[in-house]
């Protein structure tokens, strides 16, 4: 099963240019969408049933801000949303499908680029989803958890680190979240299949920075540990375009 994400940075955007495209020719088995920016009432048919898959999607109160949807060949169990705290549910971030063999949480996590307070709202919400995550384990889950996790971990992950070492997404405190996270027992699924690859998912529209190759990896499969032996491959696919991050992608057996 391929399991992919995408941050299309405006879905109604992309859906002009080569998402329905890229679909057909890639076929996901499931395809993870973040930053939609897309109210329900915006929500059209040719969005909406997406020949072959079914769609959830999570809506944030404010327009055109957030939002994620997942599309899916196979009908999940169930589908639900948020962390059950309103603070961050609001924002349409979360959206967990419930499937046979593994639970799938699609999150587009918050970026604190703004000011000191979301920075912290951001450190709060990794913390809040560390948590919830850790009970689902607890409980028996397997997780896949993708998204736009909106950090770089390690150098590598960055072209120019020394220049955003003070830069929210690249610093230490967001880093050493990355680092408590894995020591939870969360993997990296791309660094686990890739483990001295430079590759990035995400590019500022400035300076001809995708043209240049100045970017961050910053979008993510995690697994938990009891889901990592079924990992078979993990891809950046950096030459699809139409929006400012490309899609990533899981294979499990």
């Amino acid at each position: 099963m391929r399991i992919y994400s995408w941050n299309v940075n405006g879905i109604r955007a992309i859906a002009k240019k080569n998402f329905f495209s890229w679909i057909d020719e890639e076929k996901p088995d499931i395809l993870c969408v973040q930053e939609t920016k897309l109210q329900e009432a915006d929500l059209n048919e040719k969005l909406k049933n997406i020949d072959g898959y079914y769609s959830y999607f999570s809506f944030a109160e404010r327009k055109g801000y957030s939002g994620v949807a997942t599309y899916s060949k196979v009908k999940p169990v169930s589908c639900s949303h948020g962390f059950g705290i309103e603070k961050f549910d609001c924002e349409g971030r979360v959206l967990e499908t419930e499937f046979e063999d593994f639970t799938l949480l699609n999150i587009y996590f918050p970026n604190g680029q703004k000011d000191d307070e979301r920075l912290k709202y951001k450190m709060d919400f990794y913390d809040a989803f560390l948590n919830y995550a850790n009970d689902l384990v607890k409980s028996g889950k397997k997780l896949i958890i993708c998204g736009d996790y909106n950090i770089a971990h390690t150098e590598m992950d960055i072209k120019n680190a020394k220049a955003n070492s003070d830069t929210s997404g690249f610093l230490p405190i967001e880093r050493q979240w990355i680092d408590k996270y894995i020591e939870n027992g969360y993997y990296d699924t791309y660094r686990y299949i890739n483990p001295e690859e430079v590759q990035y998912s995400w590019w500022s529209y400035r300076f001809k920075a995708r043209e240049r190759n100045t970017g961050w990896r910053i979008d993510y499969h995690f697994v938990s540990k009891n889901l990592i032996d079924k990992v078979k491959d993990a891809k950046i696919l950096t030459d699809v375009t139409g929006s400012d991050h490309c899609p990533i992608m899981v294979e499990i057996e």
